[in-house]
């Protein structure tokens, strides 16, 4: 058994395997080689009067791995002074965070690893926007125009880096300090011109791939900024408008979560951050948790990402179609495909520390 903490996955772990694992291992989800179950997620009462403790966990399998991905976080809604709110997280106080991933092999049962899932989470979420970039964008893309400043922001371009020639890049994010910085870091990371801007219609002013990457509640780019021929790869649901979302040429979803469940007081889909949730607390708890802009229904047919590469449904047609890839859906499948590659590359250099397979074994049958 391997504990492997971040610092030996961001060692081990680069965007172009981290995207071609994940590739990997969505095929096989058309052939039944791989399978998961979507993210649950559980929301209880915390100790701070203005958030709640969230439990989620995601499982699912892919070439021979397990993975378990856990977190445990307490979660607040901040509202800006223009009235639109966010999501920040927690685990005991701001700044740190526990999120563990557990591998186990599928032809023995044997505990593999435990990792934190910090660095991997941050890689896999951006390498799937390097997927729908590679899948959707026109292949001559250039510039891209970036949402955000933080780790998903940087890994977002970082993947997109990876499958397109890309040569100049612009961020905003609505802290001045934050996207300056980023523009700093990434400009020496990939050696491309990055560029922080003032206003997020400057960021995407003709650009070639629109990256959204934030925490925000509300939509973060409007129908009238898109332009013909431009890829926009979003991160959360609530970043992009019912209405903008129909007035994309082509969209692709990573792949499908949430429980086909019956609603009730205790099971829930409207909750930001989850595709459904147990909910506890009384009436009055439960109205600190922001409703009405967790999923807004869009009403068109939306395929995804295994429709398009089986053939079942078509990317990009032309030059001029605007195109969409929302990088939500797939993530049991993402784990045991990145955490894998991880264990591997980690036990090949001797990396990570050595925990005793006995410790995690016992001889009364469960």
């Amino acid at each position: 058994m391997l504990f492997i903490n971040n610092d030996v996955v961001r060692q081990v772990l680069d965007m172009p395997a981290c995207i071609t694992a994940q590739e990997e291992a969505f095929a096989r989800l058309i052939t039944g080689e791989s399978v998961f179950r979507p993210r649950i997620d559980m929301y209880v009462p915390c100790d701070r009067p203005d958030g709640y403790y969230r439990w989620g966990d995601v499982v699912g399998t892919s070439h021979g791995v397990l993975a378990v991905r856990l977190k445990s976080d307490i979660v607040v809604w901040p509202e800006a002074e223009d009235g639109t709110r966010s999501e920040k997280k927690f685990c005991m106080e701001p700044g740190t965070y526990c999120g563990l991933v557990f591998l186990f092999s599928t032809g023995s049962g044997e505990p593999l690893a435990l990792m934190n899932d910090g660095y991997l989470q941050q890689m896999r979420v951006g390498g799937a926007a390097g997927i729908g970039a590679r899948l959707l964008s026109r292949p001559d893309s250039h510039t891209v125009g970036v949402i955000g400043s933080g780790g998903m922001a940087r890994t977002f371009l970082r993947a997109i880096c990876a499958v397109r020639d890309i040569t100049a890049a612009r961020v905003f994010s609505p802290n001045a300090h934050h996207r300056e910085s980023y523009a700093a870091e990434m400009s020496d990371l990939l050696g491309i011109e990055v560029v922080a801007v003032d206003t997020a219609r400057e960021a995407v002013r003709g650009v070639d791939i629109i990256a959204t990457a934030t925490d925000s509640l509300t939509p973060v780019i409007q129908t009238d900024w898109l332009e013909p021929g431009q890829h926009v790869s979003t991160l959360g649901l609530r970043e992009i408008a019912p209405e903008t979302v129909m007035r994309f040429d082509v969209v692709v979803q990573q792949g499908r979560e949430g429980l086909d469940l019956p609603e009730s007081r205790i099971y829930q889909r409207d909750v930001p951050g989850s595709m459904g949730a147990y909910v506890a607390g009384t009436e009055e708890e439960q109205k600190r948790i922001p409703r009405g802009a967790a999923h807004q229904k869009v009403e068109r047919e939306i395929p995804v990402y295994t429709d398009v590469i089986s053939g079942k449904a078509g990317g990009r047609q032309n030059r001029d179609q605007i195109t969409q890839y929302h990088t939500f859906g797939n993530w049991g499948v993402q784990f045991p495909a990145v955490g894998a590659h991880v264990f591997r590359r980690a036990k090949e250099l001797g990396l990570g520390h050595d925990l005793p397979t006995e410790w995690f074994l016992q001889d009364i049958r469960n």
